[in-house]
């Protein structure tokens, strides 16, 4: 096989910024950021939802809108 096709993995940390929890994983990744642990570096990716956030995983249910599918429907393609 050819060196040079494969993609070069990282090890990497993902940090959830709105839980600020850290998933180390590898990746092929980079980031200008770095963590050091446990005496190894890490590149830092930030991410807005990963799984401790997304509520399908959490099980969190959001109300979307106060009014229901079929009344806006109606009210947007009501004929004048």
């Amino acid at each position: 096989m050819k060196k040079e096709g494969h993609p070069e993995y990282n090890n990497v940390v993902f940090v959830d910024v709105s839980t600020n929890r850290e998933f180390p994983a590898r990746s092929t990744m980079k980031s200008k950021e770095t963590k050091l642990i446990d005496g190894v570096e890490f590149f830092v990716v930030r991410r807005e939802v990963t799984m401790d956030s997304h509520p399908a995983y959490t099980g969190e249910k959001r109300f979307v809108d106060s009014a229901g599918r079929v009344e806006k429907f109606n009210s947007k393609f009501r004929r004048k």
